[in-house]
């Protein structure tokens, strides 16, 4: 013990941080490590975590999920509406939204504004006091998008009456889907209802999505992973930032819509507003990545995680070994950048479907693809690497289709495993926009935020019921 003491010591500090700096005060050579107990410290969730890291039928179940995820060739196929993909549309008044499950009364100010908005739009109520009264009265079913394979941004509300891109994987037939993009300002994703809103989406219906249809049915099928791969060369990470991504599908798009003989004000206003909006192509991506989780869903045994999504209360997450149960937790803040003028506490809980891009390995995870992302959602380009890099620690893997020039074209990290993310303590990273809490207002900023821990401690929970 004399020998250890009077040589250079170089202390490793676990825990709290006060003890490195008290020891660093004294002039000692200090490592401050990073670290809590896993799964937050509760004792069965520990204990559960130990059987289940390299349980046998664990690993083969990740196998299976992780392989049919990368299987997964999304395609885009169809323009519908909502009542023609979703069958249920048509046996009830029924209205979608972002996130897991919850009730009207507890519902943010932009999904209950937006609600009320498609309300108004498919022509239930004829103003706004009537359309609450409705609502509340229970005579409409309101529902996750997740439970319809479809996904929607921020709000994420879809009606009947609403058009749908129709995304089908060509490895087993199996479909998913997502509303049209609106633009930005005013628009019903952030819980706007005026007139002009509303003439924006009846628009949308009569003449932008009949012309989608026919340029869709032009092209034949789109494969959407190849574009989504040739964006993440180009500086987008399919999330935020779609600018490559809309200007690729919109050079497909085009020449289909000049060969389709459409009166001439139609076609003009058609790609004025597609050529107008960078985020168009966002719900794409959306839809294509919903296509690529649903098939690893219901894989026995499995600790990948297969949705992630909020709905600006609460965050949500689904396993694929446990079917469709949710594990849920209030919403994580977002650390990022505000516009001028608004602050954290005029912001809304995290918000939206989109983190679906995230769980397919793109959006936050492909950061480093994506160094001008950081001038929207705040750090710098080596955090955006940095960010991509830390997803490896807690995936099952990487997707060969998607790779990152910065990362030496290394392949984006995916397959987020539960087990993993609790015992290593590291939170899969969402890039996401920021809505003001009141409906209407529109978006405030945009930043950084992570899935809650507890969401994965509690699937870890159930799963491990599920294999005892």
């Amino acid at each position: 013990m004399n020998t250890l003491l009077n040589q250079p010591l170089c202390v490793v500090n676990a825990g709290l941080n006060s003890f490195a700096d008290n020891l660093k005060t004294a002039g000692g050579d200090v490592v401050a490590l990073s670290w809590q107990p896993p799964a937050l410290g509760n004792i069965e969730a520990g204990l559960d975590l130990a059987q289940l890291l390299r349980h046998p039928l664990v690993e083969q179940a990740n196998e299976v999920a992780f392989a049919r995820y990368l299987s997964a060739q999304p395609a885009l196929v169809d323009v519908m509406f909502a009542r023609e993909a979703i069958a249920a549309m048509n046996e009830r008044q029924l209205i979608l939204h972002s996130g897991p499950p919850i009730a009207w009364p507890d519902m943010c100010g932009p999904v209950k504004g937006a609600i009320i908005g498609a309300v108004l739009f498919e022509g239930w109520a004829t103003d706004h006091e009537a359309a609450g009264r409705l609502i509340e009265s229970g005579k409409i079913d309101l529902e996750p998008c997740h439970h319809y394979h479809a996904v929607g941004p921020m709000a994420g509300i879809i009606s009947p009456s609403m058009p749908l891109w129709v995304i089908e994987n060509k490895t087993n037939g199996k479909r998913a889907f997502s509303n049209f993009n609106e633009g930005l300002g005013k628009v019903l994703r952030f819980g706007a209802n005026s007139d002009d809103v509303l003439q924006r989406l009846h628009w949308m219906s009569e003449e932008l999505a009949p012309a989608m249809k026919i340029a869709v049915k032009r092209l034949g099928e789109l494969e959407l992973k190849p574009l989504m791969a040739q964006a993440l060369h180009m500086g987008d990470e399919v999330h935020n930032r779609n600018a490559a991504a809309t200007g690729l599908l919109i050079k497909r798009l085009i020449p289909a819509l000049l060969e389709c003989n459409l009166p001439l004000a139609q076609l003009q206003r058609s790609v004025e507003f597609i050529t107008g909006n960078d985020h168009f192509f966002l719900n794409l991506s959306m839809a294509a990545c919903k296509a690529m989780m649903d098939t690893a869903a219901d894989v026995p045994n499995s600790s990948m995680v297969t949705v992630m999504a909020r709905n600006g209360v609460n965050f949500g997450i689904r396993l694929s070994g446990t079917g469709d149960r949710w594990y849920q937790a209030p919403a994580n803040p977002v650390e990022g950048l505000f516009f001028p003028g608004y602050g954290v506490e005029d912001a809304a809980a995290d918000l939206g479907d989109s983190a679906i891009t995230e769980t397919a390995g793109v959006g936050g995870f492909a950061m480093a693809s994506s160094p001008a992302i950081v001038k929207f959602v705040g750090g710098t380009p080596a955090d955006a690497s940095n960010n991509s890099r830390k997803m490896q620690l807690i995936t099952l893997g990487g997707n060969p289709a998607f790779t990152l020039p910065a990362l030496n074209f290394a392949p984006t990290a995916a397959g987020i495993d539960a087990r993993k993310v609790a015992d290593r303590g590291i939170l899969p990273i969402i890039n996401t926009g920021i809505a003001h809490k009141q409906a209407g207002v529109g978006q405030i900023g945009a930043g950084i935020t992570t899935a809650p821990m507890s969401c994965f401690v509690d699937a870890l929970l159930a799963l491990s019921q599920e294999i005892k």
